[in-house]
């Protein structure tokens, strides 16, 4: 009975010695995980969380997850002036003026579309430095509306058009894209960065382009739901082509 009691109290102090375990750390911007459009314009019309806070939140997603950890190798560029933009977006909301229906909502773009502040390259090296001189059709008129063009996204280089056997998601720029539930299967192209950038919340929202399959193609390998304009619905300005029967 004794020593019963000797072991009784030895686990006590066992019990009362041992540390306290640290509750798991979530990253700040867990909130922005399967946010969706309206959730967003709600949040900054509640003041619950500003624009410059989303922005700042899914850059550091994009440097956490895309330029570390897994390494998705989704993103091309990052736009250096997107907390500017936010910053100047949070003052006209307080203003009471908005610029459309997506204000305030950051978005990735294929880097086949052009943009006047950041280069083109359908992850063609060759193309590098490439600064068009106006934003493509498409890109202006998401800015128009309010959306922030927070990066570009990685592609097939070329779009695909690089040779017959070439690799989905691979480009000269940056390699090889992954796919963000199992990193070494497919994660289809030629959209593939702009798939894989919505699929790992990198952005509310990433635009592709599609030939033959390219939007379609992605969203299927990485859990999304595509869209595929009418070809000719949308003009196709400033966007480098392939296919002018086919392009969308």
């Amino acid at each position: 009975m004794k020593s019963t009691r000797i072991l009784f109290l030895a686990a006590i102090i066992l019990l009362a010695c041992e540390q306290p375990k640290e509750k798991e750390s979530r990253p700040a911007y867990q909130y922005l995980e399967e946010m969706t459009i309206p959730q967003l314009q709600v949040g900054y019309q509640k003041s619950t969380f500003t624009i410059e806070q989303v922005v700042k939140d899914y850059l550091q997603r994009i440097e956490d997850l895309d330029k570390n950890g897994p390494a998705l190798n989704a993103i091309i560029y990052v736009n250096p002036k997107a907390l500017e933009i936010a910053r100047a977006m949070d003052a006209e909301l307080k203003a009471g003026k908005s610029r459309g229906l997506l204000h305030g909502i950051p978005v990735i773009v294929k880097d086949n579309m052009n943009t006047a502040d950041m280069p083109t390259t359908a992850g063609a090296t060759v193309l590098r430095d490439s600064y068009p001189p106006d934003d493509s059709f498409l890109v202006k008129k998401l800015r128009d509306a309010g959306a922030i063009i927070i990066a570009k996204a990685n592609l097939s280089e070329w779009a695909n058009f690089r040779a017959d056997m070439s690799s989905s998601g691979w480009s000269g720029m940056l390699g090889q894209t992954k796919n963000p539930y199992v990193l070494d299967r497919n994660p289809c192209g030629s959209s593939s960065g702009s798939g894989v950038a919505a699929s790992a919340n990198l952005c509310a929202i990433a635009i592709g382009t599609e030939t033959n399959g390219s939007i379609v193609c992605p969203s299927n390998a990485n859990g999304l739901v595509g869209l595929k304009p009418t070809v000719g619905l949308l003009s196709r300005s400033g966007i480098i082509p392939i296919s002018f029967t086919q392009d969308t």
